[in-house]
């Protein structure tokens, strides 16, 4: 029997039961891949992050949804620091995370459950409007859409737009060129809102996706003519964060609480 720690962090809010929660399991070194995606299948959150320590501070993660491995998770990257911050007593102040495809992800601890997060930027390029897209989400007007490098971008024009989408969510799954469609438009509240759906990776409605405001932050900086801007995201749970562009890199900032801590039990697996 082999027993795995594990937690559940509701992250990008101060507020359990709300924000996206994510599990996090840490490793002496990483299980095969099919025994991690049963994991994360098992769990069925929209992220479980497996991180195994390198060194004080130094970690490597990968991410899988309940159906695939990803190349790219904020709000999971904010739980396994959370977890990393609490389990060194409040000594580990900065952490480092080594990825498969993202390079290397900094995370500072800014007070008691806030944190930074420093990740690559994702540029936004614009592409034709298309009546397909349009169709799927059930909006009358698009305002504009752009590529980046993971993700479609769906600019409307107003928040009320945000909040009553009605996608189509078996029609959005074929367009498989992207992880997913974000939809976003200037805030009431907020300098720019949004809404993230990733039925092509199994999670029809993300609650809060960090790694959405990568490609998010740069369009609305160069769009609002601001360099830190304060993000909501539209979902039933809801989730704040703040955005600063530094040159090629987007600072994250947001909270993270502990819902649970428990264990694993793995018969003995082929590990």
């Amino acid at each position: 029997m082999h027993n795995l720690p594990i937690y559940q962090v509701d992250a990008f809010t101060g507020r359990m039961f709300s924000g996206n929660p994510a599990a996090v399991v840490p490793l002496p070194t990483f299980l095969k891949d099919s025994v991690m995606q049963a994991i994360a299948a098992e769990n069925n959150l929209s992220e479980t992050a497996f991180v195994v320590v390198e060194g004080p501070g130094k970690f490597t993660i990968r991410w899988f949804t309940p159906t695939a491995e990803v190349r790219l998770c904020g709000h999971a990257t904010l739980a396994a620091a959370h977890v990393m911050h609490r389990s060194s007593e409040g000594r580990l102040e900065k952490m480092t995370f080594d990825t498969m495809e993202a390079g290397k992800l900094t995370v500072r601890v800014l007070g008691e459950g806030k944190y930074q997060l420093d990740f690559p930027t994702d540029r936004p390029k614009k592409v034709r409007k298309s009546d397909q897209v349009r169709e799927l989400l059930g909006v009358r007007k698009i305002h504009a859409m752009y590529e980046g490098q993971d993700d479609l971008l769906v600019i409307v024009k107003s928040q009320k737009q945000v909040e009553n989408l009605t996608p189509d969510f078996a029609k959005m799954a074929e367009l498989t060129k992207y992880r997913g469609v974000l939809v976003s438009a200037p805030g009431r509240k907020h300098d720019f809102v949004s809404r993230c759906f990733f039925p092509q990776t199994g999670i029809d409605e993300d609650p809060v996706t960090g790694s959405a405001h990568t490609l998010l932050a740069p369009y609305w900086a160069s769009r609002l003519g601001k360099r830190k801007l304060r993000a909501r995201q539209l979902s039933k749970r809801g989730g704040n964060l703040t955005c600063q562009l530094k040159g090629k890199r987007v600072r994250l900032t947001g909270r993270a609480v502990t819902y649970l801590s428990g264990q694993i039990y793995l018969e003995k697996l082929d590990l």
